[in-house]
């Protein structure tokens, strides 16, 4: 197992994001993860390096084992037990990042709280529209805590408890006895607001709400209550998220993530654009303009943004397939590809991409 990171903000930049708390009446101390031995040994990095495999293990088997039983956890959730993903991957997004390095020190330093005489948040809420960069932010808290990864696709979830029936005790006692005897973990639920999601066609009026939402209540409420657990939701719908989600003890920090344009974007597509090449093992891209290419479009999303790039790249990929040699990607051939992307989504709603 990593040693705990330092508990500060690394970023000094403001963005556009805003925060704000619900509140909270009792304060709730998480056990701190930092391990008992000296990392700064040879057997101490030794002793870290074998837990966290076990703890990887430990977790892969435990979920893996629970998702067997039960179907619908089978469908609508994974697990990375050992992610590996830094912020300084994500482009931009200052403000909601300095919020994740917050929220770590409830595993890596949770001592600190009590200095100032406050406690961790129970669990943090993103908003933000599709596309923006939530799922990174939350794999990247499991990165920075080393915690296991688990993704709940609420509307999946939903669709598949409503579908099989008759699991809801069985899916309840198997959660919390789960989490409890696996490691800590870090656990996303991927839009709470469920019934507006994409997934399972917008706006479904024939859902059985309440049971619905006594389902997922039960379920964040279980998760923030296993000791160690760092538990995220997100929405892109926050309008008509019901407030029950906000009540003390549930998602009581939230934090919108809105990319600052242009420069957030820029930011992730030069991040992007360098992983690209990483992959690759050459140089793909010309000296790319990203402030001309985005500057006049402010409608796509990070996720956008990042598939229109792959759609060059991929156009690239089939010149080289029939025996041509491709030049590097030029500023205005993603400009032409940007063009099209507005004609079709003038005529067609595409889902936004995926901020990768």
């Amino acid at each position: 197992m990593r040693s705990a990171r330092p508990c500060r903000s690394t970023t000094r930049t403001r963005s556009g994001s805003r925060s704000f708390g619900t509140g909270r009446a009792d304060a709730h101390v998480r056990r701190p993860r930092t391990p008992r031995w000296s990392t700064s040994s040879p057997r101490g990095r030794l002793r870290a390096m074998e837990d966290s495999t076990i703890f990887r293990e430990r977790a892969q088997n435990l979920w893996g084992s629970f998702a067997r039983k039960m179907d619908p956890v089978a469908q609508a959730t994974s697990i990375d037990p050992g992610p590996d993903f830094d912020l300084g991957r994500i482009g931009g997004l200052e403000g909601p990042k300095e919020e994740i390095q917050t929220y770590a020190c409830a595993a890596t330093s949770p001592e600190v709280y009590g200095r100032w005489g406050t406690y961790p948040p129970s669990a943090l809420l993103l908003i933000g529209r599709r596309g923006v960069g939530k799922t990174l932010l939350a794999r990247a808290l499991a990165s920075l805590t080393d915690t296991a990864f688990i993704t709940v696709a609420v509307p999946q979830l939903v669709i598949e408890v409503i579908h099989r029936g008759g699991q809801v005790a069985e899916l309840l006692s198997g959660w919390s006895q789960t989490l409890a005897e696996m490691p800590p973990v870090t656990l996303l639920f991927e839009e709470l607001e469920f019934s507006q999601a994409r997934e399972i066609g917008e706006r479904r009026q024939d859902l059985p709400i309440g049971p619905v939402m006594d389902l997922l209540l039960d379920l964040v409420d279980r998760t923030i209550a296993v000791e160690g657990s760092l538990v995220v939701g997100s929405t892109s719908h926050p309008e008509t998220l019901r407030h029950a989600f906000l009540q003390p003890k549930r998602f009581e920090r939230v934090v919108e993530v809105m990319p600052l344009f242009p420069q957030d974007i820029v930011a992730a597509l030069d991040v992007h654009a360098a992983e690209a090449e990483k992959r690759a093992g050459h140089a793909l891209f010309e000296t790319i303009d990203w402030k001309r290419v985005v500057d006049h479009h402010r409608e796509p999303s990070t996720g956008d943004w990042v598939r229109i790039v792959h759609a060059v790249l991929r156009r690239k990929a089939r010149d080289e397939a029939g025996g041509e040699a491709p030049p590097p990607v030029t500023s205005e051939e993603i400009i032409a590809e940007v063009q099209r992307f507005m004609r079709t989504s003038d005529r067609l709603t595409v889902p936004s991409g995926n901020y990768l």
